[in-house]
């Protein structure tokens, strides 16, 4: 009896796999690579309020029989978003179909949608594919590192700092680098660091005037100014003919050509003696 009763329960467990191996299915390409079935749920990560992301997936599936479709999937559509939040459903026919979510400006926590597969007017058999889409909505969503954070050079004489920025969300939203607290006006820089990667970005900073001068290095999300972290520096500007020999490096040349062995040997020299 017990034989029997286990006998019917694999062969349950067994009609329940095979079922799902046939069964069509997404793979979702971006923001990370999914596969996911009808109900299931996919939870993507971490965006800040106001950042838009996209969600990518591929249009070959397979038929309930667990033949390979080729665009079987016509279209990605997103329904019942949070109040306040923006989507656009994605285009039709492609290789790959994306679709673009933007949280409300005021959103934060856990929020989740929905997202259908469509195979249009049902052509290839393969109905459709609709799952639960997850996302945290969050501030914190990536790291910077400023180097070095307490620079000398002459007046009106670029220095530059490498600012390396970790995108730790979804988002491919670009960056923002801004000197604040200086007199002078710098220049503000518009960057991008792919969603689950690093990018190191060179920044030029300067001062008119000699003086020791605290300012602030700050990195912000060009779609949610809520989006941001600071790092101190100090900016120290004094005239002197060591300043001048290391901006050679920073700087352009200004002078006939003839000269750059000269500046060469220059930037040597201030180079040597700055470390």
């Amino acid at each position: 009896m017990k034989a029997a009763a286990g006998a019917i329960i694999m062969a349950s467990i067994m009609a329940v796999l095979m079922l799902s191996s046939n069964a069509s299915y997404v793979n979702i390409v971006e923001p990370a690579n999914y596969t996911v079935y009808q109900g299931g749920t996919v939870y993507f990560g971490k965006v800040g309020p106001g950042q838009t992301f996209t969600v990518t997936i591929s249009t070959t599936t397979a038929s309930n029989q667990g033949t390979l479709v080729q665009r079987g999937w016509n279209q990605l559509v997103v329904q019942g978003i949070p109040q306040g939040w923006i989507a656009a459903n994605s285009s039709l026919n492609n290789q790959y179909e994306s679709v673009q979510i933007t949280p409300a400006p005021e959103a934060r926590g856990t929020y989740q949608f929905n997202l259908t597969a469509v195979n249009t007017q049902n052509y290839s058999k393969l109905g459709s594919v609709t799952f639960m889409g997850v996302v945290n909505v969050t501030t914190d969503v990536f790291k910077m590192q400023v180097s070095p954070v307490n620079i000398s050079t002459g007046p009106g004489e670029p220095a530059r700092i490498s600012v390396v920025i970790n995108n730790t969300g979804v988002s491919d939203s670009p960056f923002i680098i801004t000197a604040t607290g200086l007199p002078a006006l710098n220049m503000t820089e518009e960057v991008i660091a792919l969603h689950g990667t690093s990018g190191t970005f060179s920044y030029p900073i300067y001062e008119s005037e000699p003086g020791v001068y605290p300012a602030q290095l700050e990195v912000s999300s060009e779609q949610s100014p809520l989006v941001y972290e600071r790092a101190n520096i100090t900016l120290t500007i004094q005239a002197s003919l060591l300043n001048d020999y290391q901006a050679v490096g920073q700087g352009a040349l200004t002078f006939p050509v003839i000269y750059e062995p000269v500046y060469a040997i220059m930037y040597i020299i201030g180079s040597v003696f700055h470390y």
